[in-house]
């Protein structure tokens, strides 16, 4: 992640944290104790963000800080494995705590959803890969999660490709004309998807000469049928309700990719907590 977009998010988790002030911490401690804590994992989890996003949390409150012992991202850890050691002040650690967890914990959910859906169609050719469904102003994280996972990245935004999806075709009248126009628009170096929910649909593409045909909400059987019909003449991407417990089956038929929202939208938070270690005098 370009630390320059990144630094921005964080600064603006912190200020939303801090406004004015944490009101306990400082009542409580004068500024000069000193410590260490550790962030712990509470379940299995894959890892994701503990360097680049957490021990930075703690660097942008405090360039004291002194973060270590960051355990790699991609990387399975175990209940109790200590995933991030911070030492410095108690008032910075006990400030910063709350936004590092929130994210990592986040993060190491979406990695370890990924690592499921990547594991699960293992000896397959199909990728596993994110969607735009991702929660307003973490997209970057989120999407940095799913490649921690193993999995892909799709568009990061709707500038990085044309993808004319059902309500552009049915707001302009047909796959045909919808490439049309999209060729004309488009720079030569932008490629072009195209969203199919029948066979019928698909032969259109096919006449078009689109690069990208994306299977859209199609059962298994279907599938097989639109991967021989386009025989190799397009890239494939199958998309729409695929879960662990339908992305092999998916992944069998033949596709290229296999898009899931839910990596992003549904991947249930890690638990991991922060203890503390030690309290230095000051």
């Amino acid at each position: 992640m370009d630390t320059f977009l990144l630094d921005e998010l964080l600064r603006g988790f912190l200020r939303e944290d801090l406004e004015h002030g944490d009101i306990t911490t400082e009542a409580i401690f004068s500024g000069a104790e000193t410590g260490s804590a550790v962030l712990r994992a509470r379940e299995p989890l894959v890892a994701a963000g503990l360097e680049s996003v957490a021990a930075r949390v703690f660097w942008l409150l405090d360039e004291r800080l002194r973060c270590s012992g960051s355990i790699p991202d991609g990387t399975c850890a175990a209940p109790g494995a200590t995933l991030l050691t911070v030492s410095g002040s108690v008032r910075s650690i006990l400030r910063g705590e709350r936004v590092a967890l929130n994210l990592v914990q986040r993060l190491c959910g979406i990695a370890t959803l990924t690592r499921k859906h990547v594991d699960a169609v293992q000896g397959c050719k199909a990728a596993v890969a994110d969607t735009r469904k991702t929660t307003p102003g973490l997209r970057l994280l989120e999407k940095y999660a799913v490649r921690c996972g193993g999995g892909r990245n799709h568009r990061f935004s709707l500038s990085d490709g044309v993808l004319i999806k059902d309500n552009h075709i049915a707001a302009c009248g047909s796959i045909s004309e919808a490439v049309r126009r999209a060729r004309a628009a488009a720079p030569h170096t932008i490629n072009i998807e195209v969203e199919a929910d029948t066979l019928a649909q698909v032969e259109e593409c096919l006449a078009c000469g689109v690069p990208v045909i994306m299977l859209d909400n199609m059962d298994a059987p279907m599938l097989r049928q639109a991967v021989e019909l386009i025989a190799g003449r397009a890239l494939i991407e199958a998309s729409g309700g695929v879960n662990l417990r339908t992305v092999r089956a998916t992944a069998e038929t033949g596709v290229d990719i296999i898009s899931v929202g839910a990596l992003t939208h549904s991947a249930p938070a890690c638990d991991i907590g922060l203890d503390w270690l030690e309290q230095l005098a000051p």
